[in-house]
């Protein structure tokens, strides 16, 4: 047990953020299952940490905001919310999940899914992103098993472009990018032409009518949130015009890449393992680099030195842009946590946070609250539950 000090809050709301903490549901509900980012929220979790430590109006702080999750919450609930990521396939599978669309534009888009599975077939022609062919986006995907999806996926995009308008394009290449991913990503079989042209429709409902119940939701709720996703480093932050007007967060809940866990967060692996950065052509949006750039360091540097000067960097900016007021939640799992866990804790204490302790996580080993994630796959290593498939919830202030 740490001599972290207590979190004083609503009992209720500690217990039910505790409860929320240890839910093994499956995700579901409003646009959480318009794309499987990897290591995503959960947002029951998010959903808890925003009643217990923020209200109406406050402002919500994801500095690595992945798949959108917090946003989501936030704009739901009634808070604005900021969301940052070095990952373009990040922010723009977040802006797509908290687009509010009219209802006109979900009838379009309904008539758009009624449609579409009757305007391709693989052996008509269809006009390539030859752009991004010439850059390798498309890799590993014109081979034997994999080029006729390759041509299911080119003509839905190319229905996508036909619907002329920002907001509905975006949506229909957020659906190709979710019926792609389920038809190729670590799949051992391929699903054949028809089992595509039915999860499209099926897929494209779906998010139609979750579209609709986050719209129906914000209304309800009757506030006038506003929500920003962009595409950048944490490390420097605090400098962004978005923060200009120097309010402070009242809340920063985030998952930051974990470390010495191998996640794929910008590859999809295909036809036998071979990674393919094609997720980042379907969304039309220019890959970083390589793992190392997404994850804050390569898993092979001495001590992981290289991703703890990253965090410590990105720390520093969150840092700033708080104040004693803000509650700073991290969502973390560790390859080797005896060790990793420690100076992680460290790394926060050197740019002045302070960790704080759920009461009701005193019977827990240390005082924290942990939890499993199930069904959490690690592509390159998938050895059922691993030290990388429980994650511990970290509390901080700034020091005073």
């Amino acid at each position: 047990m740490t001599n972290a000090a207590m979190i004083r809050a609503n009992p209720e709301a500690v217990t039910r953020l505790a409860a929320a903490a240890c839910d093994m549901s499956p995700i579901n509900g409003l646009t959480h299952n318009f794309y499987r980012y990897p290591a995503r929220f959960s947002p029951k979790l998010v959903r808890a940490v925003i009643d217990t430590f923020t209200e109406p109006g406050d402002l919500v702080l994801d500095p690595f905001v992945g798949g959108g999750t917090t946003l989501v919450e936030a704009l739901v609930s009634g808070r604005h919310a900021i969301g940052a990521d070095i990952s373009s396939l990040a922010t723009f599978v977040s802006e797509v999940k908290t687009t509010l669309y009219t209802d006109d534009e979900l009838a379009r888009l309904t008539r758009w899914a009624a449609r579409i599975a009757a305007t391709f077939s693989i052996w008509t022609p269809v006009k390539r992103d030859q752009a991004y062919e010439d850059a390798g986006y498309t890799k590993h995907l014109d081979g034997v098993n994999t080029w006729r999806l390759k041509r299911c996926i080119e003509h839905v995009l190319d229905s996508a472009k036909r619907l002329r308008d920002q907001r509905l394009e975006a949506f229909a290449r957020c659906v190709t990018l979710r019926t792609a991913q389920w038809a190729l990503n670590g799949r051992k079989k391929l699903p054949s032409i028809d089992d595509f042209r039915d999860m499209i429709v099926t897929d494209a409902t779906a998010m139609i009518e979750g579209a609709r119940e986050l719209r129906v939701a914000v209304e309800a709720f009757g506030s006038t949130s506003t929500v920003c996703c962009i595409n950048r480093t944490t490390n420097g932050l605090e400098t962004d015009a978005l923060f200009a007007s120097g309010k402070k967060p009242r809340l920063v809940v985030t998952s930051p890449p974990y470390p010495g866990v191998h996640v794929l967060y910008h590859r999809w692996q295909v036809d036998g393992r071979k990674e393919t950065p094609a997720p980042f052509w379907i969304a039309n949006r220019l890959d970083g680099d390589g793992a190392a750039y997404y994850t804050m360091g390569a898993r092979n540097t001495i001590k992981l030195n290289s991703y703890f000067a990253n965090l410590k960097a990105s720390l520093q900016s969150v840092a700033a842009l708080c104040d004693r007021d803000t509650m700073i939640v991290q969502v973390v799992a560790f390859s080797e946590p005896d060790w990793q866990l420690p100076r992680y804790l460290s790394v926060a204490d050197d740019v002045g946070m302070t960790e704080c302790m759920l009461p009701d996580c005193t019977d827990s080993p240390d005082g924290r609250l942990w939890r499993t994630v199930p069904n959490r796959r690690w592509y390159a290593d998938q050895r059922g539950v691993t030290n990388g498939s429980e994650e511990v919830v970290l509390f901080h202030r700034l020091r005073g």
